[in-house]
């Protein structure tokens, strides 16, 4: 199967393909302190799906294949742009880390400990991703990337052809 997109760097729409989103299922002996923590300290916006059963709005995720000698396993990690600040709120907001942030490869990590006792990855990742993250600087659009090779000289240019425009408009031009 032909990937959609090769080019580095690419940012493909998950619109127009076959899935439209991804169910995350985690199991718990506590479920309800578990949702709690979900819903009070990550902050997650949830739906009610009856009887008190939440199912939280993921913020938007990617999807990585790894090899494996071992049994194949599943992981489940939490992105952000600033892993220290990250976890700074989170223990404000009486989340428990599982040790310090550690220097990973791919990015930097920390575990939180959730209620049942399960840890819960948490990564500033090092590598492209898929997705833009909330905090993360967008990337330049065509205007804005042709504005910054022109500097700040084809910035005020830029800005005054603007202003005549909008002059032009209020007298009735």
């Amino acid at each position: 199967m032909k990937p959609r997109s090769t080019r580095t760097g690419a940012r493909p729409a998950v619109t127009g393909g076959i899935v439209g989103g991804v169910h995350t299922i985690l199991y718990s002996r506590k479920p309800e302190e578990v949702r709690a923590f979900f819903r009070d300290v990550l902050g997650l916006a949830s739906v009610d799906a009856g009887d008190g059963w939440l199912i939280f709005a993921a913020p938007p995720g990617e999807i990585a294949v790894h090899p494996t000698d071992g049994a194949a396993r599943h992981e489940l990690y939490l992105m952000c742009s600033d892993v220290t600040a990250a976890v700074r709120r989170l223990e404000e907001r009486g989340a428990r880390m599982a040790g310090p942030i550690t220097d990973q490869r791919w990015g930097m990590l920390a575990r939180i400990r959730l209620p049942d006792g399960k840890l819960l990855g948490l990564y500033e990742p090092r590598h492209p991703t898929a997705v833009r993250m909330r905090g993360t600087p967008r990337p330049a659009g065509k205007k804005r990337a042709a504005a910054a090779k022109q500097g700040s000289a084809g910035k005020k240019r830029a800005a005054a052809a603007k202003k005549r425009g909008s002059a032009k408009r209020t007298r009735g031009g």
